[in-house]
């Protein structure tokens, strides 16, 4: 089996046709075939903030739904959008105010067809992706080795925001543990989350989100090959949204 775990995309549907040209797919049937079977994991969080989410919700429905041709695991952002279509009563900012504006610009045929879709991806997905012939683990946000197998309440909260403290810094953003660096285990991490400029080797973790919606680039992790591929962002450049590690 050979995989390429994509970044957080939030949107950025000319970045991810780039991504995946690059990386040697077609477009076929409204969808990415790679001629070598490759198989396409996104790492969540493919909605807001973006300008084209709603048609990442109908790419990736097509692949992983439709198709079988690519696997999904949930982000935050997607967490959040799922609550908002089950009607639950959730803040509009932090980007799902653009993914929201977008639809409920659509016909309203087209809404519901739009919500049922992305209701039953969310649904059919699992919270992460353990894919043992590869020895690699795929959660959104990163996973501790202990909670490798289990899906709680603590796991759940842990893989889709990671590890966090409660409290925030002097920008009102959440403060969170570096897990990466007491991870001991044999299985690749691959997660994404926290914007950084470049791709991030932790013991055997890695973090792939470089930040394509505040303007840096799309990166994918190739496996087994253990090789990275990015290509460069056409936003605007937010250079306060990336974290730095010490």
């Amino acid at each position: 089996m050979k995989i390429d775990v994509i970044g957080d995309v939030h949107g950025c549907m000319d970045e991810l046709k780039e991504l995946f040209h690059t990386l040697g797919y077609r477009h076929e049937k409204q969808i990415f075939l790679h001629p070598d079977g490759r198989t396409p994991v996104f790492l969540g969080d493919i909605t807001d903030r973006g300008p084209h989410s709603i048609a990442l919700i109908k790419l990736v429905y097509e692949m992983v739904i439709v198709h079988k041709k690519a696997y999904y695991v949930p982000g935050n952002h997607c967490n959040k959008l799922y609550r908002y279509f089950l009607g639950n009563d959730v803040m509009q900012r932090y980007g799902l105010e653009t993914t929201v504006a977008e639809y409920t610009s659509l016909p309203k045929s087209e809404q519901q067809t739009l919500k049922e879709q992305f209701i039953e991806l969310y649904e059919n997905t699992p919270l992460y992706l353990e894919i043992p012939e590869l020895k690699t683990i795929v959660a959104h946000a990163g996973i501790k080795e202990a909670y490798i197998g289990r899906t709680d309440n603590r796991v759940k909260t842990f893989v889709l925001y990671g590890d966090i403290t409660g409290k925030f810094d002097e920008d009102g953003r959440p403060i969170r543990r570096d897990w990466a660096q007491d991870y001991q285990g044999s299985h690749w991490i691959v997660y994404g989350h926290t914007p950084i400029k470049e791709p991030r080797i932790i013991n055997k973790t890695i973090n792939i989100d470089t930040g394509c919606v505040f303007g840096n680039m799309l990166t994918a992790f190739r496996l087994p090959e253990e090789k990275i591929v990015s290509v460069p962002s056409i936003q605007p450049l937010v250079g306060e949204k990336f974290h730095y590690f010490e």
